[in-house]
């Protein structure tokens, strides 16, 4: 069970905590291949593919291991990788991502999260933690936030200890004082005990639980973790 009492900051994840990420990333993709048949035809030809789209990232992986912790750069090399196959100018790799990179930023909030990012930022201080690529001002959330750490930005990503440390000096408080809330077993809860954080896990479709180590809470959204930090009819 949480105990309230020592919570003195939260670090929130943010993709598939505060918006659903998959319809966002196919939009995105979906602008991004008509800009390409525009600019780049062959290149589009070729990834219209989800086989050779898969296989394309998965040879980025390879030959960049270290940008595991950096989606973005990952993405651009990717597009690169595929611009360079097709014949097509490998320089547009880097105005393709941000094509990409706009429309990733275009996110529909679940309802539930603006309410309650309003009454946890008025109670203590939020620290985004994610190893996505999602700006939190770009998206119009920034305003409740007092940092936002990512995985590019510290060169490891959840769930290696070092990233949620580097959260909570950010927050300017010790580990044991964060409650971390986020919606991945492995990656938010498992994480953020092995960095001696207090745990919430946002489980917004009724997963079951199959890890060995439990969190210290489990809500259906951030109105219900509002609640249970102590939210009144009078707030």
């Amino acid at each position: 069970m949480l105990d309230i009492s020592k919570i003195k900051a939260i670090t929130l994840d943010l993709d598939d905590t505060l918006w659903p990420i998959w319809p966002t990333i196919e939009r995105a993709e979906k602008v991004l291949q008509t800009w390409l048949q525009a600019q780049a035809p062959a290149t589009a030809a070729l990834i219209v593919n989800p086989h050779m789209r898969r296989e394309l990232r998965a040879a980025t992986e390879r030959q960049w291991p270290d940008l595991a912790h950096d989606l973005a750069a990952l993405r651009r090399e990717s597009i690169r990788l595929a611009l360079q196959r097709a014949g097509d100018d490998a320089a547009l790799a880097e105005p393709a991502l941000d094509v990409f990179m706009v429309q990733r930023m275009q996110v529909t909030l679940f309802e539930d999260v603006r309410p309650a990012l309003a009454w946890l930022a008025g109670r203590l201080p939020i620290v985004a933690l994610s190893n996505g690529n999602a700006d939190v001002h770009q998206i119009g959330v920034g305003e409740f936030f007092c940092a936002s750490i990512s995985a590019r930005d510290v060169g490891v990503g959840k769930p290696d200890p070092r990233i949620f440390e580097v959260a909570a000096r950010a927050a300017g408080v010790a580990a044991e004082a964060v409650l971390h809330v986020g919606d991945d077993a492995a990656l938010d809860v498992l994480g953020a005990l092995d960095a001696g954080m207090q745990t919430a896990w946002v489980n917004r479709e009724d997963h079951l639980w199959t890890q060995a180590r439990q969190p210290h809470a489990t809500v259906a959204d951030l109105a219900e973790l509002c609640d249970l930090l102590g939210r009144t009819e009078a707030d």
